[in-house]
């Protein structure tokens, strides 16, 4: 279903999305349609970006383990290289206290 909705640009604008929407072959439309479709759906994924690093800060304080920031880089570094190395360990995080 679709809805119908007024938008009022300045002009300078609206010439700009004209041509850029005319050079990527899509109609003046469909270029703010996914325009403002790709907006929505980074603002979405920023909203689970930010949950996903209290849930993962809320883990580590909870067990006082977490990655090591050189082990995860060296593991991704060798992935890139068509490596398959072995998942890094959790370790004590500094300053944790176990449970």
């Amino acid at each position: 279903m679709q809805v119908a909705t007024s938008l009022k640009l300045p002009a300078e604008l609206k010439a700009q999305i004209d041509e850029t929407a005319r050079k990527s072959g899509m109609t003046a439309h469909a270029f703010m349609v996914k325009a403002l479709s790709d907006t929505a759906r980074r603002a979405q994924q920023q909203e689970q970006f930010q949950q996903d690093s209290l849930d993962a800060l809320a883990e580590v304080e909870r067990t006082g383990l977490a990655y090591r920031l050189e082990d995860v880089s060296e593991y991704f570094e060798a992935r890139a290289r068509g490596e398959n190395p072995a998942k890094p360990e959790l370790k004590p995080w500094r300053g944790a206290t176990r449970p």
